[in-house]
């Protein structure tokens, strides 16, 4: 038993690992194709991370980013492929600000209440695509690319000053309008900047999810119909009802992603907002293969390559070279990980083999005179 959970966790442990290792060495090729020095790009951007600063900015971006990564995990492990996470989390964090803005509660209904907006904005919207697929068998990738379109003309039209936008004098960015101080949720102050205080609880969610997953019959439901929605079903469980289930949940997390800035640091809701969350998310979820402490060095990775990103110009690299990575990062993990599955199926039959060879010359030897 111990060795095959010493298999086990090697063979998990080769697929992050070795998509790690060749998108690294890909970068480096493409690097000295270009004419630029690779040896010295890696050691920039680790002086870079030194900064207390850049260490808060990287801490910050792992939250929001753990986050999405759960969003799509939880997906996964339904072997659903929520892609609709950046919509999800977009249209939530716009209509949360908007409430937020509206009223002036004391501090912790304040945020209470902007965090259950966010969550219950992102479930119905994932929701959709959960009912799309169990009643009229739509793929849930489909549904979910629509609804990212759909969700980015929702907001474009609601944050029209006509509507909940407010345009500030002298400037072309909307807003949905600043919360209340009493809306703020405060954070980690250190000497470089100040670490959101909804950081800490994306990290928590991390424990919630392993728990639910590993520990309880919700979990093991929801995995077994991941694994084989008919097995599950015979046994009793609703696979339907699982996968709307999965979805609501998936999208409520999702729409928790933009809450570590919006509660941290801009208080409301604009157009310079970051997109394209969702689909880093995405990338980070695979990395992590799905699991809440691979996801969180995953995230870190991530964040570590975009916040040290802006110290790269003036050395005379380009910052999309962190761009590059990520895209080698996303083409080596699947490459790997089928690598992998395929090794691990092969020494699965080896053993197998062995075990039947050993019983057969035990069997032999029993009936040898």
């Amino acid at each position: 038993m111990k060795k095959f959970d010493k298999d086990r966790l090697i063979l998990g442990l080769a697929g992050p690992v070795l998509a790690l290792v060749v998108a690294f060495l890909l970068t480096t090729v493409v690097l000295l194709v270009s004419g630029r020095d690779p040896f010295g790009l890696y050691p920039l951007m680790v002086d870079s991370a030194q900064f207390v600063d850049v260490q808060v900015n990287i801490l910050n971006q792992t939250g929001t980013y753990y986050l999405a990564a759960l969003a799509v995990a939880i997906g996964f492990r339904m072997n659903l492929f929520n892609i609709g996470v950046d919509g999800q989390y977009r249209l939530a964090v716009m209509l949360a600000a908007v409430a937020g803005a509206a009223v002036t509660l004391p501090g912790p209904l304040h945020i209470l209440l902007i965090v259950v907006v966010a969550m219950v904005v992102g479930a119905l919207w994932a929701g959709i695509a959960g009912i799309l697929k169990t009643t009229r068998g739509v793929s849930e990738v489909v549904a979910t690319i629509m609804l990212n379109a759909i969700a980015n003309s929702m907001i474009a039209w609601l944050i029209l000053p006509a509507n909940f936008g407010v345009q500030l004098p002298g400037s072309n960015d909307l807003t949905t309008g600043e919360i209340p101080e009493s809306g703020w949720m405060p954070g980690l102050d250190l000497d470089g900047g100040t670490v959101y205080g909804f950081t800490f609880v994306a990290f928590a969610l991390g424990i919630v999810y392993w728990f639910i997953l590993s520990r309880t019959r919700f979990g093991f439901d929801l995995r077994a119909t991941g694994a084989s929605g008919t097995a599950a079903q015979a046994s009793g469980v609703d696979a339907k009802k699982m996968v709307l289930t999965a979805m609501l949940i998936s999208g409520a997390v999702a729409g928790l992603a933009g809450m570590p800035m919006l509660l941290g640091q801009t208080h409301t809701y604009s157009l310079s907002f970051p997109v394209g969350v969702g689909f880093t998310g995405i990338t980070i979820a695979l990395l992590g293969r799905n699991s809440p402490v691979g996801i969180f060095f995953a995230a870190l990775l991530i964040s570590f390559l975009e916040k040290t990103a802006g110290s790269l110009e003036t050395q005379g690299y380009e910052k999309e070279i962190t761009t590059i990575m990520q895209g080698l990062i996303v083409i080596a993990v699947v490459v790997s990980y089928e690598l992998v599955r395929q090794y691990g199926l092969r020494r699965q039959q080896q053993k197998v083999g062995e075990e039947l060879a050993a019983q057969a010359r035990e069997k032999k030897e029993a009936v040898a005179p």
